[in-house]
């Protein structure tokens, strides 16, 4: 079974550079410090699963010539992981059917009390999304094979945002401040760990470098791809203090489970 992910967006919340052109410490000379909003997209067969709905999820997806999406599974509730849900219409228009949409409790009703017309009728607009409970494991049957998604809750400040760990082999955890101990020995022999990464100094709702550094230690990934990267992460800055087998992301960047 071939699986593709790509890190669709992997900038903070304000993107790199923000809507008044500023870029931090970041070079804008380097294509790869241009950071939209955190999506991600794994490609199963010919089956599109997404991960959150960025506010530029609309360029990401033209940007990687992403013409379908058939399952949408949230992280939280948050804007730069949400906002993005309108440019989602197009695909009902395609397919002529509600696309899954998989999230906590949390972001359930965020969704819900945001964004209801997409999942009830309202005048003439029919409903495009189907919302459903997120489990802690779900498979789906793809050319005969079983695809695995498992999700685990993580601490995100002061809410629960979700960790996803993709068959058995790439764990993702765009917004996360702690990993509970005891879901370690589920993140072990991963190929890939896509994780937190927003700053070099201590902030409370997320992973700053050291953070990441030490769950990359802790459980021994092959390859640990830092996102959610903040405006004073610059790409090529970084790389000098990391390890050979930990990198930063970019925009667009894919590779094999």
């Amino acid at each position: 079974m071939k699986i593709k992910f790509t890190i669709l967006g992997c900038g903070s919340s304000l993107g790199i550079p923000r809507i008044d052109g500023y870029f931090g410490n970041c070079d804008p000379k380097n294509l790869k410090n241009y950071r939209t909003r955190c999506s991600a997209l794994i490609e199963v067969e010919n089956i599109n699963f997404l991960i959150d709905s960025s506010p530029d999820i609309k360029t990401q997806l033209i940007k990687s010539k992403i013409k379908n999406i058939d399952k949408i599974f949230y992280t939280h509730m948050h804007a730069d992981q949400t906002h993005g849900i309108n440019e989602l219409r197009a695909f009902y228009l395609i397919n002529k059917k509600k696309i899954n949409v998989y999230a906590n409790k949390l972001t359930k009703k965020y969704l819900n009390d945001n964004f209801n017309y997409y999942f009830k009728k309202t005048y003439d607009y029919p409903p495009i999304l189907k919302l459903n409970s997120l489990k802690k494991t779900h498979k789906f049957k793809i050319k005969k094979k079983i695809f695995k998604i498992e999700s685990f809750p993580v601490k995100h400040g002061k809410i629960y945002s979700t960790l996803y760990k993709i068959n058995n082999k790439c764990a993702y955890a765009s917004d996360v401040s702690e990993i509970y101990k005891k879901d370690y020995k589920k993140l072990k022999h991963l190929n890939y760990l896509v994780i937190d990464c927003l700053k070099y100094k201590f902030h409370p709702s997320h992973f700053n470098l050291d953070d990441a550094l030490k769950l990359h230690n802790d459980i021994k990934p092959k390859k640990t791809i830092l996102t959610n990267l903040g405006n004073d992460i610059d790409y090529l800055e970084v790389l000098k203090f990391l390890p050979k087998n930990v990198i930063p992301a970019y925009d667009g960047m894919s590779f094999l489970i």
